[in-house]
């Protein structure tokens, strides 16, 4: 067989390393041969890439010397790091919050990792191009690589002679910016590029935006993705640019871009997730709930949107109907410590109490991460004073804190238990240690206040 077909091959059936290997052996033969360059080039970087729509942080940052920021004090209700003023449903007030006063949202997303920590906390779990033929052409010494040394010596490439080349750019843009990580050189690239195709290519604009916010000039990729935009409105443009308002604190800007993106592409799932996390992280959880049901209309297989209705259900004393959600997941296939932990709690407290203990002991069977396996110990204390078992609850508070020793509502409920056993000394200790771990939980303040008054 060629071994060029059958590079070509394992390349199409993502058989990365394969692909290099054969490649590199065709080069050493055929130094000079730009097509297994380019082969080689691509699958080197399939290998590593990560779709950074996916896998990008939302974590607010703090804003101190940040020049994108564009008010240090926003009203309330215009910011993600300011709680909002509305006035929310009572049934709420059980509900986790975070240090701002909003209700967190307990859902684990791939592209945040911000989750908080609350007394009842349910988590649940939420390209390629090619040539229809073989053109093969020498190249320059630039793709010449040595059989110890890097694959491509990024020091020689004529970046402004590869720029006007539309077949190569675009693969050597990608190698220089996942694979090689080298920003400068391949926002050097996209330039020249964009220039080359006098600023008409919209992909080469997003690739500029790319790199601007890989330098945290943000307002510069603003301005890129929006002119992108005007050129060719598409879903993942649209996505970009609320990122970026995301980023520098606008969520009502965003919010904006989401309803101009769905009058383009109407009941898109995408579009509608972003305004659905919006609103949830602006506390307003009927509207977010709104957005959610009209995903799962759309994709009654979207786990984000079922688990969040189910968790909306709970914290608005609806066991029974986040049940029903929750197990909708399970007959999906989605079988994770957390979902047994959220099933154990929907079961509890719709009194369906023979199936309490088997959900969380399952809980426990699937829980490697010593953070959730503290958070279904936790949970299951609630199961034991539900029963009116204090030393079972006490038992599973030590066993949440050997997990995680700074669980701070851990610390608190243990306070309370003891209080009542008359420790009155170690309540208090324990209380001390819960503020420390967290002050922004109200619980250890309210009873520390409550301790001093009695004495």
């Amino acid at each position: 067989m060629d071994p060029m077909y059958l590079a070509l091959s394992l390349f199409r059936r993502r058989q990365y390393d394969k692909c290099v290997e054969i490649c590199s052996e065709i080069l050493e033969k055929q130094p000079l041969d730009q097509a297994v360059w380019c082969l080689k080039m691509r699958a080197l970087t399939q290998r590593v890439y990560v779709d950074e729509l996916e896998s990008e942080e939302n974590e607010i940052e703090d804003d101190f010397l940040d020049s994108n920021v564009v008010a240090t004090a926003p009203r309330p209700g215009t910011s993600l790091k300011t709680p909002s003023s509305v006035n929310t449903n009572k049934s709420l007030g059980a509900r986790p919050r975070t240090s701002t006063g909003r209700p967190i949202s307990g859902v684990v997303r791939p592209s945040t990792s911000r989750c908080g920590s609350g007394l009842e906390r349910l988590r649940t779990s939420r390209g390629s191009t090619g040539q229809s033929a073989r053109a093969i052409r020498l190249g320059t010494a630039a793709i010449l690589s040595q059989k110890d040394g890097p694959f491509i010596q990024v020091s020689r490439l004529n970046l402004s002679k590869y720029a006007k080349n539309k077949l190569l750019n675009k693969s050597i843009f990608e190698y220089l910016l996942y694979h090689e990580g080298d920003v400068r050189n391949a926002m050097e690239l996209a330039v020249l590029a964009t220039q080359a195709c006098e600023f008409k290519d919209w992909w080469w604009k997003i690739q500029l935006a790319k790199c601007y916010i890989a330098l945290n000039l943000v307002r510069e990729a603003e301005q890129q993705i929006r002119s992108a935009i005007k050129q060719t409105p598409h879903i993942e443009n649209y996505i970009r640019l609320i990122r970026i308002y995301i980023r520098i604190d606008q969520p009502l800007t965003a919010t904006e871009v989401c309803k101009q993106a769905l009058e383009i592409f109407p009941n898109d799932v995408s579009i509608m997730t972003e305004l659905a996390r919006l609103t949830e992280e602006l506390n307003e959880p009927q509207a977010s709930v709104k957005y959610y049901r009209n995903i799962v209309i759309q994709d009654a297989m979207n786990t984000e949107a079922i688990a969040c209705i189910g968790m909306y259900h709970f914290y608005n004393n609806q066991p029974e109907l986040a049940l029903r959600y929750y197990r909708r997941l399970l007959a999906m296939g989605a079988h994770s410590a957390e979902l047994y932990n959220n099933l154990g709690l929907c079961c509890l407290y719709s009194q369906q109490l023979d199936l309490t203990l088997a959900c969380f002991q399952r809980a426990l069977d699937l829980a490697t991460d010593p953070l959730v396996k503290a958070d279904v110990w936790y949970n299951l204390s609630y199961v034991a004073i539900a029963a009116g078992d204090v030393s079972l609850a006490i038992q599973c508070l030590n066993l949440c804190l050997c997990a995680d020793s700074s669980h701070a509502p851990a610390f608190n409920n243990l306070a309370v238990l003891h209080h009542k056993n008359g420790k009155t000394h170690l309540a208090k200790a324990y209380l001390v240690t819960a503020k420390g771990h967290q002050p922004a939980l109200p619980e250890p303040v309210f009873n520390l206040n409550v301790l001093q008054n009695d004495h």
